[in-house]
């Protein structure tokens, strides 16, 4: 043990190694002013530093803090946000247990415990997406720090939700001539999200009327953060600008500049609040019930191409869409009218075969 030296001003200190930094030592410094109480506090964090260096010793949270730390870099800014925003608010009595402590048992207990909690921000259970990301963040760092667990864990089951959209038509009546005519279109007809629209600059628009997407913009602790490249390898893409849509952009401040002084900048200027508020407001008064949020638009665009015919390639293509999963499951939904026209198609076949039956009788 480190023993502890005299400083001239009458007080003991203890230096004891703590890492290497840069090729270089780096030490944690203990005074006191008696001796035995700055040895003491020098050992203590011996001790403690010995034990951090076991993972099996490690809690989950410790665990959890490893593990984001090793990922940082490598995810999106919004999932390292999602990420600490779990550890922060999610499993708490669990993050303090031991990771030799974690059983099979243990994890379902506290996955179970956490699905009956209600959100103090929906008044309602968590979504079973939600526990399924609690999880997910879990089981990953359990995998990584403690591999020997055979994570079997048990999850709520995805709850079907009959989504209701208002139709293409609906939509345009209320958005057109409005300032957020643009990135509500780009998002209906052209089937971008919100931080691909705000990650538009002008010099991705080409004359002959292509646009690429190959920028995002994200709001991280309400802060928007630019990146220079999407969520995801299929969501890259160049697609056609309809003529109505290339004109609209001709309009904007920002395009007009770049075609005059050759700077670039960014196509749409309002941020992600404003322009959700905006749409949320345009709704409220076109007394569109339920109102749809802004990402809905984009379900829109899929639902659209489901109606008409569109081949999955295409579609998948044009949303980017790695798979068709999704496509189909998440974001392709049928309308209300679609679905009472089929009710009705259906309710008269066998309307006509009840009124043939009654009048041989």
């Amino acid at each position: 043990m480190a023993k502890a030296k005299k400083l001239p001003s009458g007080s003991w200190r203890v230096q004891v190694y703590s890492h290497t930094e840069n090729g270089k030592r780096i030490y944690e410094s203990f005074t006191a002013d008696e001796k035995k109480e700055a040895e003491y506090l020098a050992a203590e964090f011996a001790r403690n530093k010995q034990r951090r260096s076991k993972p099996a010793d490690w809690t989950v949270g410790e665990a959890i803090d490893k593990y984001i730390a090793s990922i940082d870099g490598i995810r999106s800014p919004t999932t390292m946000q999602g990420y600490k925003a779990i550890r922060k608010n999610n499993l708490q009595e669990f993050m303090n247990v031991k990771l030799k402590d974690v059983t099979q048992e243990k994890l379902q207990e506290h996955i179970n415990q956490e699905s009956k909690k209600i959100s103090p921000r929906t008044k309602k259970k968590l979504s079973p997406k939600t526990i399924s990301n609690i999880h997910g963040l879990i089981s990953a760092a359990l995998t990584m720090y403690h591999p020997s667990l055979n994570i079997k864990t048990s999850l709520p089951a995805k709850q079907k939700k009959l989504i209701e959209l208002p139709t293409a038509e609906e939509m345009i009546d209320i958005i057109i001539g409005t300032n957020i005519e643009l990135p509500c279109l780009l998002a209906m007809w052209m089937s971008y999200s919100m931080s691909e629209i705000r990650g538009i600059k002008t010099s991705a628009i080409s004359k002959d009327g292509m646009i690429s997407i190959k920028e995002v913009i994200v709001d991280v602790n309400g802060k928007a953060i630019s990146k220079n490249e999407t969520k995801a390898y299929n969501r890259t893409r160049k697609s056609r600008l309809h003529r109505y849509l290339f004109d609209l952009i001709k309009k904007q401040e920002s395009y007009i500049a770049y075609q005059n002084t050759g700077i670039d900048d960014y196509l749409i200027k309002m941020s992600r609040q404003q322009i959700y508020d905006r749409f949320i407001l345009l709704q409220e008064k076109a007394r569109i019930n339920p109102t749809i949020s802004f990402h809905k638009l984009r379900h829109l665009n899929a639902s659209v191409m489901l109606m008409l015919g569109v081949p999955d390639k295409y579609a998948m293509e044009r949303g980017g869409w790695a798979t068709d999963y999704t496509m189909k499951n998440v974001y392709q939904h049928t309308f209300s009218k679609e679905r009472q026209a089929v009710d009705n198609k259906i309710d008269n076949y066998f309307n006509e075969i009840m009124q043939r039956k009654m009048q041989h009788e």
